[in-house]
């Protein structure tokens, strides 16, 4: 290393998208999600029994729910990308030379010249070919591939860990602080989530978090209606 020249490792965050996205989902639908079904339960005069039964269920059922739909989705991703890594593999067995040049090409398209785009291609290819065929052709890290289980445990977590709150303040407070501290304590934690994913993500958290406030602030006020209009009907 050059004298003066230091080192650095840049620190990017792309590698979390899925497991944040997982998370943030997660514990976003989980506050909300319950705390909604429970401002419009108790605005339907439920008491305070039917009021933590129907979070309860709303907990355990959303948080499976989470983990069944992340574990269905993110499978048939993997599954998709093992299938394009397989038919890439036959390709490199079957026709080398093809794909040697087709990795040329991709370097020549970023700017490479004609004579070093093919250098670096048979390089590269001397060694895990098809970690590089999958990079440049598929956008696939072969250590980074889609998971499953990952992804269904981080949405259950989550989702279980928001829907505590609401569920928490159904069991300490009485029914006239009830309705105002769950609304509050929503809002603020939907701000915390939105400025915690924007955080890790490395994106504006003044954005993140104005988004998922409005969008809680409709979600509570209009459950609260529902409730209220079903409570005087039924």
């Amino acid at each position: 290393m050059s004298p003066g020249v230091h080192h650095h490792r840049e620190r990017h965050r792309s590698g979390r998208a899925a497991w944040l996205r997982a998370a943030v989902l997660g514990a976003n639908d989980g506050l909300l999600s319950v705390a909604s079904l429970m401002l419009g339960v108790g605005a339907a005069a439920a008491s305070r029994s039917q009021l933590l039964v129907a979070g309860f269920a709303a907990m355990a059922g959303g948080a499976l729910s989470m983990a069944a739909g992340e574990f269905g989705s993110v499978s048939s991703q993997r599954d998709t990308e093992l299938a394009d890594l397989e038919r890439e593999r036959r390709e490199l067995v079957a026709t080398p030379e093809a794909e040697l040049h087709e990795l040329a090409g991709i370097y020549r398209e970023r700017g490479l010249s004609h004579d070093l785009a093919h250098r670096v291609a048979t390089e590269l290819s001397a060694g895990n070919a098809l970690e590089h065929h999958a990079r440049e052709e598929l956008g696939l890290e072969l250590g980074n591939l889609a998971r499953p289980a990952q992804a269904a445990g981080v949405s259950a977590v989550s989702f279980a860990l928001g829907a505590t709150l609401p569920v928490v303040l159904a069991i300490v407070l009485s029914s006239s602080a009830r309705t105002v501290a769950t609304v509050i304590g929503t809002l603020a934690g939907l701000i915390g989530l939105g400025v915690l994913g924007a955080h890790l993500g490395g994106a504006p958290k003044g954005k993140a978090a104005a988004r998922l406030f409005a969008l809680g602030a409709v979600a509570l006020a209009g459950t609260t209606l529902v409730g209220k209009l079903v409570g005087n009907v039924v």
